[in-house]
């Protein structure tokens, strides 16, 4: 397998396994397509960590595999690719970035996939596409233009220049910056606190997010009040409420 998938404490972990630079190829891509869909019907699930293991995240798309496609090869394959990355950023769950060593290109774009990216001091992120005569195709024009900025987006893209951990941090591109050989386990630490919280509020609350960024502020703030007033026929609602009012705040014990 490609991409193996190891659950542990409520948190699953897509370790990419395609070496040496874990490339992206196409047997890759619908991996990832086929986890990120068990790990959604999974109750015993609660959270996703992605990562390359301790020297890489992912150096991009196989370009080997690539330059032998022509345009209508393209044209068939290019929304498979994108679904695949989709796939992953609509993980019901949350879902955070491990990143070691290079994450570029297509292993930036998955990057940009997850709710939070924690990178090793060592990491290198970028969209080098333009330097192939490309743009970015799994997301990365319109994923890392929401998360940084139209302008620092252009920037990256239209310059495919990498950028080292502290800078990735400076522009919101990345969340923490850690040595290399803590960034796992901080990511797996994180995820394993949130798989402890309410399920349905998490997901309300990543969708609700995720839906608005999208569109109005109207439109984005009915969806907020749709899930909140959601929620309260949940138990999980009832336990926090419950456990509030008798022990106070952060106390609850979700099940």
């Amino acid at each position: 397998m490609t991409v193996n998938l190891q659950v542990a404490d409520g948190v699953a972990t897509f370790r990419l396994d395609r070496p040496p630079m874990n490339a992206l190829d196409v047997a890759t891509q619908d991996r990832l397509r086929e986890l990120a869909g068990e790990v959604t019907r999974r109750d015993d699930v609660r959270a996703v960590v992605l990562w390359g293991g301790e020297k890489v995240f992912a150096a991009g798309a196989d370009i080997k595999e690539m330059r032998d496609m022509d345009h209508a090869a393209m044209v068939a394959r290019s929304r498979d690719l994108q679904d695949a990355f989709t796939a992953v950023a609509r993980i019901p769950k949350p879902v955070v970035a491990a990143v070691t060593g290079y994450a570029l290109g297509g292993g930036c774009e998955l990057a940009l996939c997850a709710d939070f990216r924690i990178a090793a001091e060592n990491a290198k992120l970028g969209q080098p596409e333009i330097l192939l005569g490309l743009i970015p195709g799994a997301g990365g024009t319109q994923r890392l233009a929401r998360l940084v900025g139209p302008s620092r987006a252009k920037d990256l893209i239209f310059t495919g220049r990498q950028v080292k951990a502290d800078e990735a941090a400076a522009i919101g591109l990345v969340d923490r910056v850690v040595p290399a050989e803590e960034v796992y386990e901080q990511a797996h630490a994180w995820a394993a606190k949130l798989a402890k919280g309410p399920a349905m509020a998490l997901r309300a609350a990543k969708e609700a997010v995720d839906a608005g960024l999208e569109t109005d502020l109207d439109t984005g703030l009915a969806i907020e009040r749709n899930w909140f007033a959601g929620l309260f026929a949940t138990e999980d609602r009832e336990i926090g409420m419950r456990s509030f009012v008798e022990d106070g705040p952060g106390k609850a014990r979700f099940s």
